[in-house]
């Protein structure tokens, strides 16, 4: 049996700890949310525009026409600027470049997810294709 070391005993808390977060951060269920109209959805059944500052970034969402954005369902996301590469589920759910596997109900739902995960770190652009 390897000897127990402060290394093996920090680096065990450090990953305990991680999970625990992890397992906080997506408790709601997106699905039993995502079904039903939101705040954030037009009475025409499509997301609202927003901006705001959300942990001193700022982030901002807007139904887009055009251009070569297919996945987005015509909306676009942006955290300070740089766009977030979003994409809609046939669920009604909605999934970007930095949480693609934690569906939420909302693109500021997702702007918001993508802030908590770059933990203060720049959004690099993402090229599509």
């Amino acid at each position: 049996m390897p000897e127990l070391t402060r290394r093996r005993v920090l680096g065990s808390a450090a990953a305990l700890a991680t999970a625990a977060g992890a397992q906080a951060l997506t408790a709601p269920s997106a699905s039993a949310s995502a079904a039903r109209p939101t705040a954030d959805e037009h009475h025409h059944g499509g997301p609202e525009a927003f901006d705001e500052v959300f942990r001193g970034r700022r982030i901002e969402g807007r139904p887009v026409t055009g251009g070569g954005h297919h996945h987005g369902g015509g909306y676009a996301v942006f955290i300070d600027g740089v766009e977030l590469h979003v994409m809609s589920n046939a669920d009604g759910s909605w999934i970007s470049v930095v949480s693609h596997y934690d569906p939420v109900p909302t693109p500021r739902a997702a702007a918001r997810a993508a802030v908590v995960e770059l933990q203060g770190a720049p959004l690099v652009p993402f090229a599509a294709n």
